[in-house]
């Protein structure tokens, strides 16, 4: 497996990957509304103008597939996503290893905005929950989402 700083030109394997993760994943935890809301932050041009700044990762597996991406922005952690049919197999925790090496280069802390289905898997890894959100969305939907930190 590799992960390396995305470029410009690996922008459709990053959009692909947070789509169809937020496709298939998030109905199964969140109103349409919310899943509305999550396609919309992860927009083209917000993913384009992190891929320019270097704050995104991709992982591509040992057939050279792009399966993974995270974005970290100083010492947080963003879009963290991987294909659903490549979930299970070590991918999200090599992305997350990668994250925190990079964010603990340079701070204490890292900080996640943790969705539903990601809490458990953060809890594991030793974050906290230190505050929660809610933002209506669509429909009249909500979206909750409990922000994280470890310690590094």
């Amino acid at each position: 497996m590799r992960i390396a700083q995305a470029e410009l030109n690996e922008f459709s394997f990053v959009k692909r990957i947070t789509q169809e993760t937020i496709n298939v994943v998030y109905p199964r935890y969140y109103p349409a509304g919310a899943v509305e809301f999550f396609l919309q932050h992860h927009c083209d041009d917000n993913i384009i103008n992190d891929i320019k700044h270097g704050k995104v990762y991709i992982l591509q597996n040992d057939f050279d597939e792009y399966v993974g991406t995270v974005t970290v922005d100083e010492n947080e952690i963003h879009r963290l996503f991987v294909l659903p049919e490549f979930q299970h197999q070590g991918y999200g925790r090599a992305l997350m290893d990668h994250a925190e090496i990079v964010i603990a280069q340079n701070y204490n802390e890292v900080l996640i905005d943790a969705s539903l289905p990601a809490k458990g898997i953060y809890r594991k890894r030793g974050y906290v929950e230190t505050d929660y959100h809610t933002i209506i969305a669509d429909n009249g939907d909500y979206l909750c989402y409990d922000v994280m930190r470890k310690e590094v």
